[in-house]
């Protein structure tokens, strides 16, 4: 089964996604970590991030790899090539890259096949912005998450402030979050928007658990 979980930057998909996959005892695929990951590369290749054929040369290129700790079903750790980048694709630099190197036609079509040769591995919770739509039309159960624009530059700030990454500026997380969902939902390719069946929720004013919770209860009436 996949569960396809999408949403603007910030409406915590990821702490979502991994919880919901625990708690249902699947696997966690987090889209946004790979493409964070070929930013990363990207910069370091010295590629521009408006070079679509260099940026889907760097995304054919290199592998995308998760570490797993046993009996664990999140990924813990992520690589591309030899490179471990766990904490380096989740700085201020590489949220401001990411959303060029993910408009990019050649980086998703290189990426889509990755994507569904995992996910279709197994039991799966798959976040990202176009999974519903594009990666797995066919998910048993989709969901479109999403919050104010406040609330998630809260979250996001809160989220770099415990991991010691990050921009912890809300003025300057609100304003990157809000150029990201432009940057997102205007795109040519699989711009953000919600799939014509998912379940849309808006988590701004609900607990997280709530929120677990109503996607746990959707993928077993779906099983």
């Amino acid at each position: 089964m996949i569960i396809a979980i999408d949403g603007p930057s910030g409406a915590g998909k990821s702490t979502v996604a991994k919880a919901v996959a625990k708690e249902l005892g699947f696997s966690c695929l987090d889209t946004g970590a790979m493409y964070r990951a070929i930013a990363w590369q990207a910069l370091q290749n010295g590629v521009a991030l408006d070079d679509d054929a260099a940026l889907g040369e760097v995304a054919r290129s290199y592998d995308i790899a998760f570490g797993h700790v046993a009996g664990d079903p999140v990924p813990r750790r992520v690589f591309i090539g030899d490179a471990e980048v766990t904490d380096a694709i989740r700085t201020a630099e590489i949220d401001r890259a990411v959303s060029p190197v993910s408009a990019a036609p050649s980086v998703r079509a290189a990426l889509l096949d990755q994507q569904r040769r995992i996910g279709n591995g197994g039991n799966y919770v798959v976040e990202g912005r176009d999974i519903g739509t594009v990666v797995f039309p066919d998910a048993a159960v989709k969901v479109f998450l999403t919050a104010s624009d406040e609330e998630r530059a809260h979250r996001r700030v809160r989220q770099n402030v415990d991991r010691g990454i990050g921009s912890i500026d809300y003025d300057e997380v609100l304003a990157d979050l809000r150029r990201r969902d432009e940057a997102d939902s205007s795109r040519a390719t699989a711009p953000l928007r919600a799939a014509d069946d998912a379940v849309q929720i808006d988590s701004t004013s609900h607990y997280i658990e709530e929120v677990i919770e109503q996607i746990c209860e959707l993928a077993r009436s779906s099983s």
